[in-house]
C-alpha cells in the first residue's frame, strides 16, 4: 500500500460526495431523524429510550453506511471509473483504504452528530461516558463501511446491493440481543449471534449505559467491532474485482 495513493483515492471520494447532497444527507440526518422519531414513539416512557435509543445509536450509523458505501462503491464499476482506476499504478489495497478513510471520515461526523443529538437534545440517559458511546457508533459506522465496500463486489446492480441489506444487516439486527436478550435464545440461534459484530455492538453500548467506568466487557466487544471491520476491509481488498461482468 501506498499512502500518497491512499489519500489521493480517499481525496477523489469526498469530492465526489460533495456534489452529491442526498447521500450525504442520507448518512448524516437519517440516524437522527430515526433516533428523535424514536424519542416521540417512547415519549411516556424515558426507560425504555435509554435501553433502546443507546443500543440504536451504534446500529442507525452501521445500516446507513453499509448502504451509502455498497451502492458508491458498485456505482464506480459499473459506470466503468473502478477499470480506469486500477489500470493506473494503484494497487486494490489503496483502492480500499482510499474509500474506507474517505467514507470513514463521513463516519466520524455522522457518529459525532447522532451521539450530540442523543445525549444533549433528545435526554439519552447513559451512566458511562459520552466519548465510550461516541467510539461504538465510531466503529458500527466503520464496520457498516466495511460490509458495504465487501458485499459490493458481489452485486451486479444496485439494486443487488440494495438486496444484501436483509440478507446481511436484518439477521444481525434480529439476533444482536435489541429485542431479546441472547442467553435466553435457543442454543443454536445464541451460537449464532456469538460469531455477529453487532451483537458486540448493543453489549458495547449497554455497558456504557449501565457502567460508570470502562469494563472488560466493553474492551473486549470494542475490539472485536474494530477487528470485524479490519477483517472485512481485507477481504473486500481480495475480492475486489475492475468491473461487474
Amino acid at each position: 500500500m501506498n499512502a500518497a495513493r491512499t489519500t489521493a483515492t480517499a481525496a477523489r471520494v469526498l469530492r465526489q460526495l460533495r456534489h452529491d447532497p442526498r447521500s450525504i444527507a442520507l448518512m448524516l440526518l437519517v440516524p437522527v431523524v430515526m433516533l428523535t422519531l424514536l424519542r416521540f414513539v417512547f415519549d411516556g416512557s424515558g426507560q425504555t429510550f435509554d435501553s433502546v435509543g443507546a443500543s440504536l445509536l451504534g446500529i442507525f450509523p452501521l445500516i446507513t453506511m453499509f448502504l451509502v458505501t455498497s451502492i458508491a462503491t458498485l456505482r464506480e464499476r459499473t459506470s466503468g471509473t473502478l477499470e480506469r482506476l486500477l489500470a493506473m499504478p494503484l494497487g486494490k489495497g489503496d483502492l480500499i483504504a482510499g474509500y474506507a478513510l474517505a467514507f470513514g471520515g463521513v463516519a466520524i461526523v455522522q457518529s459525532v452528530l447522532a451521539t450530540a443529538i442523543g445525549l444533549w437534545c433528545l435526554g439519552l440517559d447513559v451512566l458511562g461516558s459520552p466519548w465510550l458511546l461516541l467510539l461504538v457508533a465510531l466503529l458500527d459506522a466503520l464496520l457498516g463501511t466495511a460490509l458495504g465496500l465487501f458485499v459490493s463486489a458481489f452485486a451486479a446492480s444496485e439494486f443487488q446491493a440494495v438486496q444484501f441489506m436483509p440478507a446481511v444487516i436484518f439477521p444481525q439486527l434480529l439476533l444482536c440481543g435489541l429485542f431479546a436478550a441472547r442467553d435466553t435464545m435457543q442454543p443454536v440461534l445464541e451460537a449464532v449471534s456469538d460469531v455477529l459484530p453487532m451483537s458486540y455492538a448493543v453489549e458495547g453500548m449497554n455497558e456504557v449505559l449501565h457502567h460508570t467506568d470502562v469494563t472488560a466487557t466493553f474492551v473486549r466487544d470494542a475490539l472485536i467491532v474494530a477487528g470485524c471491520a479490519v477483517l472485512v476491509l481485507g477481504l473486500g481488498a481480495a475480492t475486489l474485482r475492475r468491473r461487474t461482468p
